[in-house]
């Protein structure tokens, strides 16, 4: 056990810890305030309470003041007490769809990264691919935004760091000096971010924005139509993503033959491909074949749980193997949110809070697009992507009847430019990981991600205004 010393000066150490009590006794009392003062014009009283219970959410989520998982409990308990959804009605969303595909989904990453199969997969491509500086750090690129199409990308930066580390080590570049390290460790970040907007499994914060659509307006989104309508705007940001970071830190390093030779010692390390190997990603394979061909007729969720399933019944993985795996607070925290997302819609609150807050800045399609896909981003740079669909969506779903505009489009403008943020690692895990080398610095990374902030935004809608129309989407 190691013993930790605050260093910090006492009356600062004194400030903090009297701060909260006081922070949390200002959060309760404009709580009650809200909840006991006459409800506005054109407001019912559950609507108000709704709001109140958001309001109260929202400050919870940005202060980061207890876990947001306990945050998501809080909307769960306070909905039904309150007397906005009744306790059936409350508890029964928790069951959503959604929640119970990110559980799957979760278990199936656990399973393929427990078996080896995705690390072995991402050293032979390194080995196979890396000839040359810049071969090395194009497939480090690729590699991690081809792997967050099936894993969360989160996990895929756990997975891929030591790799990257040791590949760095093995060519002597030197901690916030080599251009050349700082460039594996933003493509190895950057990789993740735009590779986890391709598909349901790159996070869990798509399958969550389905899941209010669902319980709010009866519409869905498929697994393979999701993928199609983001797929341009992939593309393009793997693209500019490469060109931008090698115009900031060009290559300073002429060959890479040290890396090699550490990604074959540790190919060499795993032996042979084993049955479970091959097994767990067989499953993987004919899961996805599934949810892409037969998720319509079935749902999303019954075919990730009956992989799940055939994983113990054919002994492939152990549930001591995968728990830690499986982020239980993600997903109470989805299912308060679904919760909360329903209380507003059903309450009339969200399309109150629409004509009050929103209406005016956009009274056109194209403007509200714009301006949710902005706001979408700028929040995920300061709190939990999740936490972002479950303040702007409901609010979002509730504007769609006034503007004539599709519900599933606005879903997408809030699901899709969530998980774009390249700035800071509070709101992307992948940049906090790819920091936590001393390779690259949160300002390198404010620098070069500002630009692509800027890039993903104008590109997310111009793929709504010239792409989606082509494939059968529209305002109407």
């Amino acid at each position: 056990m190691t013993l930790q010393i605050d260093t910090r000066p006492i009356w600062l150490i004194l400030a903090i810890k009297s701060l909260r009590p006081i922070f949390f006794l200002a959060l309760t009392s404009l709580f009650l305030y809200f909840l006991w003062m006459p409800a506005p014009e054109g407001l019912s009283v559950e609507g108000q309470r709704a709001i109140a219970v958001f309001l109260l959410c929202l400050v919870l989520w940005i202060s980061n003041a207890i876990p947001l998982a306990i945050t998501g409990i809080l909307a769960i308990v306070l909905v039904p007490i309150l007397g906005v959804l009744s306790n059936k009605v409350t508890y029964s969303l928790f069951g959503n769809e959604a929640v119970f595909f990110i559980l799957g989904a979760f278990i199936l990453a656990g399973a393929v990264m427990h078996s080896g199969i995705s690390n072995r997969l991402a050293l032979y491509i390194l080995d196979r691919f890396g000839g040359s500086p810049r071969g090395l750090l194009l497939t480090v690129f690729l590699l991690a935004a081809a792997l967050s199409f099936i894993m969360s990308e989160h996990a895929v930066a756990a997975m891929l760091f030591p790799i990257v580390i040791e590949i760095s080590k093995s060519l002597g570049l030197r901690p916030g000096k080599s251009n050349y390290g700082k460039l594996l460790f933003f493509s190895m970040a950057w990789g993740c971010i735009i590779g986890g907007v391709a598909t349901f499994l790159g996070g869990a914060r798509v399958p969550l924005a389905v899941g209010i659509l669902k319980e709010t307006t009866g519409s869905d989104i498929g697994f393979l139509d999701y993928s199609i309508a983001v797929f341009p705007l992939v593309v393009i940001l793997l693209f500019a993503g490469y060109m931008l970071l090698t115009r900031i830190f060009p290559i300073d390093i002429t060959e890479v033959g040290g890396a090699h030779g550490v990604l074959k010692k540790r190919l060499k390390a795993l032996g042979k491909l084993s049955f479970k190997e091959y097994a767990v990603g067989a499953v993987l394979a004919v899961t996805v074949c599934a949810w892409v061909g037969l998720g319509e007729k079935f749902g999303l969720a019954a075919i990730a749980l009956a992989s799940v399933v055939a994983l113990f019944v054919f002994r492939l993985v152990r549930w001591k193997d995968i728990e830690e795996y499986v982020n239980w607070g993600i997903i109470l925290m989805y299912g308060g949110a679904i919760v909360l997302g329903s209380a507003l819609d059903k309450s009339g609150a969200a399309q109150w809070l629409v004509g009050m807050v929103i209406g005016d800045f956009a009274s056109e399609p194209w403007a509200a697009l714009a301006l949710f896909s902005f706001l979408s981003i700028l929040l995920t740079a300061a709190m939990s992507n999740a936490a972002v669909i479950a303040v702007l969506l409901p609010v979002t779903i509730g504007m769609a009847q006034t503007l004539s505009i599709d519900p599933v489009m606005l879903t997408y403008a809030i699901a899709v430019p969530a998980g774009l943020d390249f700035m800071f690692p509070m709101g992307t895990p992948a940049i906090a990981i790819a920091a936590s080398s001393n390779y690259i610095t949160v300002r390198e990374s404010a620098k070069g991600g500002f630009v692509m902030f800027v890039t993903a935004w104008v590109v997310f809608n111009l793929v709504a205004a010239f792409w989606w129309p082509l494939i059968g989407m529209g305002y109407k």
